[in-house]
């Protein structure tokens, strides 16, 4: 597999979507989603500006090489981290926020 094909599909997988939930987002089919993942073909700059809105470390998939977070962007990751947060109750949240001081402090 193509290394920018990889590197796509590690990000679409840190964000927890399907191919064709992540093919909607760049506005293609879950087929040119795959054959993008798999390096057969390269997608235009109106797909990556899409998924890249979506919390898509775009230099990551392009170079390899992580981007500094700046300008408040948050990796693939951190953006699930954050969807599944808000979508937790109140009380679960604050538990959620204890447990996270506690960690940061060991």
């Amino acid at each position: 597999m193509d290394k920018f094909g990889e590197r796509l599909k590690e990000e679409r997988k840190a964000l927890g979507l399907s191919q064709q939930e992540f093919g909607a987002i760049g506005g293609v089919e879950a087929n040119a989603q795959g054959r993008y993942e798999s390096g057969e073909r390269l997608p235009k700059s109106d797909y990556l500006m899409a998924v890249g809105r979506k919390g898509v470390d775009l230099l990551y998939v392009l170079t390899g090489e992580r981007s500094k977070l700046s300008d408040g962007q948050l990796s693939a990751e951190e953006s699930r981290i954050i969807e599944h947060y808000r979508s937790l109750g109140e009380d679960d949240q604050e538990a959620i926020a204890q447990l996270a001081s506690s960690l940061a402090e060991c």
